[in-house]
């Protein structure tokens, strides 16, 4: 038996009528849900300066930030609630930081923080390493771990004559590490833990 037409087209409203009330729940639910991925983190990264930060606040365009630089200074200028210090903040407590900060002008602020790119800490490896510059500190690296990021030493380097220089209160100090006693387990306390602006020189 046929229908007759005009419970079709009655059905075809019906049909668009709910998918109406239904897609803008299920669309701003996908605007909360996808941020944009940044580079990839080590649990406990802790933001420095020259990192690039985005700042999404849910529903609240005018106080989301797609691309801030962290300054010298570790601060971050944001809408509303105008400077704030992020520097040596992981994201999630920066998060909460900025839900406290901007719950003075919106109520519930979902706040996500993405870094979009990473400049703020690194170290430096200079002589006779396979690849020096700059290398980018994604979490606590000692000497060791540095070296290998850098590929190892050349058949040149002097082994046990490698430091480290690392400004300390506007001053200068000048830390030793014997490669060939640590490698041994030997000294490991020289082994420390290589900080931003730290510059690891190998001798060749």
């Amino acid at each position: 038996m046929t229908k007759p037409a005009h419970l079709d087209m009655k059905i075809a409203l019906w049909l668009l009528l709910l998918a109406c009330a239904v897609s803008p729940a299920r669309a701003l639910q996908a605007t909360k849900d996808v941020v944009p991925a940044g580079p990839q983190l080590p649990p406990g990264y802790k933001i420095g300066a020259g990192d690039v930060l985005q700042v999404n606040v849910w529903r609240e365009t005018e106080a989301s930030v797609p691309a801030v630089v962290v300054r010298p200074d570790g601060k971050i200028s944001m809408p509303l609630i105008k400077e704030i210090e992020v520097q040596g903040l992981t994201p999630v407590e920066l998060e909460k930081l900025l839900s406290q900060r901007l719950s003075q002008f919106i109520h519930t602020p979902d706040v996500t923080v993405t870094i979009r790119e990473i400049h703020g800490r690194k170290a430096y490896l200079i002589g006779a390493v396979k690849k020096e510059g700059p290398v980018v500190l994604l979490s606590n690296m000692t000497i060791l771990q540095l070296l290998a990021e850098a590929g190892g030493l050349t058949d040149y380097a002097k082994r046990k004559k490698i430091y480290i220089l690392r400004n300390v209160n506007g001053k200068q100090q000048k830390l030793m590490f014997d490669y060939d006693a640590v490698i041994k387990g030997e000294h490991m306390e020289q082994n420390i833990v290589v900080m931003p602006e730290d510059t690891l020189i190998v001798p060749q």
